[in-house]
């Protein structure tokens, strides 16, 4: 199974929004992470800890997302992203097609689909 098999539609901005605007998107299309974009390119990513973390405080997004990102090629197989976020300490990672994101794909998504994965990635 590859990672463009199980990755979500992404959710981004192209702006450095506030803390505030930022969960209200999250909420109102119930997702766990906003992307920010500008030019093309993933500058970082604010995901529901950060908002947690960082709740009351007067802040745009910018100044609390994580900027080290790591990304995905859609055409990978799904474990190797499990390999990745594993690696790398983080549940969720951008899927990108020819240098550009066209998805998202989290834990969950990839553990919903376990079953039809090859391995045994959590039992090893």
């Amino acid at each position: 199974m590859i990672v463009k098999e199980v990755m979500k539609k992404p959710y981004a901005v192209d702006k450095d929004i506030s803390l505030r605007d930022a969960a209200q998107i999250m909420s109102e299309h119930n997702i766990g992470s906003l992307l920010f974009i500008q030019k093309n390119k993933i500058k970082g990513i604010l995901t529901e800890r950060d908002l947690l973390k960082n709740f009351g405080q007067e802040e745009n997004i910018s100044a609390i997302m994580s900027k080290d990102i790591i990304g995905v090629d859609a055409e990978e197989d799904a474990m190797q992203a499990l390999e990745l976020m594993k690696e790398h300490k983080v549940k969720r990672l951008p899927v990108l097609e020819e240098g550009k994101l066209i998805g998202i794909v989290s834990l969950t998504d990839l553990a919903a689909n376990l079953e039809e994965m090859e391995g045994n990635f959590f039992f090893e």
